[in-house]
């Protein structure tokens, strides 16, 4: 299947996603199952239409949940024995990665009515006793002992700022910026604006990074509704399109070559440039109207503004000094408030993310709702590894 071979042909007709948070009530399978049941009645079809299941969950163990092991959970939650269902993980990109291969399968014409749920708990356990002790204990004997995320990030965010001159206040107006928007988005897991000053003041994680620079851990599911494209108006008046969904890996695993340059995510990179090659864009800034971008740290979103192409390499301070990823900027970017407010739950990131876009598109995002009048295009991205696998997905308005 060629780059552009997935264009119009996958329609999204329904989505679900449950505020995100530490929900030590929930359990794996209750999160699933809530997201999707809002998914079908936003579809509004019955469970039986679904023909296939693809569940993104990157590791189970980390919230001490058995059934993530294997796709037979998401039969299980549905009551539907003998539904074929595939498990997907790709590091943080693995509920995009999920959605794609659904894509793909729909498109191929194997199925006409699909399933994708992304879901992951990461709070059921101490911090020190999940992906920092995997790090430790799997990880490559010299080079990874000790390496944390924020100590990772933390170094891209140093070298930015001695190549371009980038400031830790220029790192906190994207803090501000998403808790601004997520504030506003009822199933953030944070309610709170905060000021440059809060961010500059907090306790510092990995200096340059101080607390409002880290995207938290959290728990949460989100689910989609996938079907043929000439079958969409048929079972719903609202749908959106998927115009491209492009993966992209370079070598960065345990013995692999890391990001040398540090200022920027060559997965990333290449997956953009796919996804703009199948949709036929040129200029990114002009042709999307809204982007849920992966920005896990702030250094991150600064650095996908350069990656992404809407600004030059090492411009992506500019781009948040002029407010032009605000809400009311000629791109908004995670006007949901990201990661930074939702939490990262692995497997569901992606998902949720390609949730917010689908509601802006619709014109159902509430207090955070963008105009979305010029193209009707809406992006998302989502990178793991860290860096080493990169999913750019571009969604539009039929």
């Amino acid at each position: 299947m060629g780059t552009e071979a997935l264009r119009d042909k996958v329609a999204i007709i329904g989505m679900g996603c449950m505020r995100f948070g530490a929900l030590q009530d929930k359990s794996f399978a209750e999160q699933g199952l809530e997201a999707v049941n809002e998914a079908l009645a936003d579809a509004g079809i019955e469970k039986e239409r679904i023909e296939a299941a693809w569940l993104g969950t990157f590791d189970p163990t980390v919230g001490g949940s058995f059934p993530g092991y294997a796709g037979d959970f998401v039969a299980d939650i549905l009551g539907m024995p003998g539904l074929p269902v595939t498990r997907v993980t790709n590091y943080c990109a693995t509920g995009m990665d999920a959605l794609r291969n659904a894509a793909i399968a729909v498109a191929a014409g194997l199925y006409d009515v699909v399933l994708v749920l992304g879901n992951e708990k990461m709070r059921d356990v101490p911090s020190r006793d999940s992906l920092i002790r995997q790090v430790m204990v799997t990880g490559h004997p010299i080079v990874q002992k000790g390496l944390t995320a924020p100590g990772l990030f933390a170094l891209m965010a140093r070298r930015h700022m001695e190549e371009y001159g980038t400031t830790r206040e220029d790192l906190a107006l994207v803090a501000v910026k998403n808790h601004y928007n997520g504030n506003r988005h009822p199933k953030a897991m944070f309610h709170k604006e905060i000021t440059v000053e809060d961010v500059l003041s907090a306790p510092m994680i990995s200096e340059p990074l101080g607390l409002y620079d880290c995207t938290p851990t959290s728990d949460g599911a989100a689910a989609a509704i996938l079907c043929r494209a000439d079958l969409a108006p048929q079972l719903t008046d609202e749908y959106v399109l998927i115009e491209a969904i492009e993966l992209a890996t370079v070598s960065g695993g345990r013995y692999g070559r890391r990001q040398e340059s540090l200022i920027g995510f060559e997965s990333t990179q290449i997956a953009a440039r796919r996804a703009y090659a199948a949709a036929g864009i040129t200029d990114p800034v002009s042709a999307i109207d809204v982007a849920e971008v992966h920005d896990c740290f702030t250094i991150t979103e600064i650095l996908n503004y350069e990656d992404l192409g809407f600004v030059p390499k090492g411009e992506g301070a500019t781009f948040i000094r002029e407010g032009r990823s605000s809400l009311e900027g000629d791109l908004p970017v995670n006007p949901s408030g990201g990661l930074k407010c939702f939490g990262h739950p692995i497997g569901a990131s992606g998902v949720r993310m390609t949730y917010i876009i689908y509601e802006q598109l619709l014109g159902r995002a509430g207090l955070t709702q963008v105009s979305v009048e010029r193209n009707g295009r809406g992006l998302v991205h989502n990178l793991g590894g860290p860096g080493s696998v990169c999913v750019v997905g571009l969604y539009h308005l039929p």
